[in-house]
């Protein structure tokens, strides 16, 4: 697999139809985000993730969100579980869906190794999404799915940590504005350091495979 730059990797972490949509005022915005984020090869030296590696592993910030039932949680945990991350939004027509959708798959197939691995959906629209609803929104997909959302500050600091971007469209639909955002998936290991990420359009067999490398 060819190797690209760290910063045209992430770019084209936006599927094609949300690029052509973007300004280049907010094409700019997504390189200013994502500048000095941590080198990402596309090659694993021992060929070990299916992935795209990130090398060498990133240590992630304590990110503490709090969840609709007012407990804690730590996006980036140090207990031992996998932790499989993506960055969308409830009124998502279609990313945010489809990949939960193949975590359904992927979560299916690891049968009880699923209980070392946890599902998390992070909310880029606190405007509209409280840890309810971004909870709930996951918990369609299957129970164990954690939704997650936080004030503006903990969303752009945990955007940042993830090397990730969102931005917020104007649009005269009646479902409101949308929000173009990254669709890359993350996986962060048992120490709490970002491992990988799988790319828009990448199967979900993918990630499968790194998850039963790595359980």
């Amino acid at each position: 697999m060819k190797c690209t730059t760290d910063r045209q990797r992430l770019v084209d972490g936006f599927p094609h139809h949300v690029r052509e949509r973007l300004t280049r005022r907010s094409a700019a915005l997504i390189v200013g985000l994502l500048a000095g984020c941590v080198a990402v090869s596309g090659c694993s030296p021992d060929g070990a993730l299916r992935g795209v590696a990130v090398l060498p592993p990133r240590e992630l910030p304590a990110l503490r969100f709090t969840r609709a039932d007012g407990s804690p949680f730590l996006l980036a945990s140090a207990n031992g579980q996998l932790t499989v991350v993506f960055f969308g939004y409830t009124h998502c027509p279609d990313i945010c869906p489809m990949k939960l959708a193949d975590w359904q798959r992927v979560k299916s197939r690891l049968g009880t190794d699923a209980a070392k691995v946890r599902f998390v959906f992070v909310s880029v629209d606190p405007e509209r999404d409280t840890p309810d609803i971004a909870d709930r929104y996951a918990k369609q997909f299957d129970s164990t799915f954690v939704g997650l959302s936080g004030d503006s500050l903990i969303t752009a600091q945990a955007l940042g940590a993830f090397s990730a971007a969102a931005i917020k469209e104007p649009s005269t639909s009646a479902a409101g504005y949308m929000v173009s955002h990254s669709s890359q998936v993350f996986l962060v290991d048992g120490r709490g350091r970002l491992v990988a990420l799988y790319a828009f359009g990448s199967g979900w067999d993918t990630l499968l495979a790194d998850l039963q490398h790595l359980l």
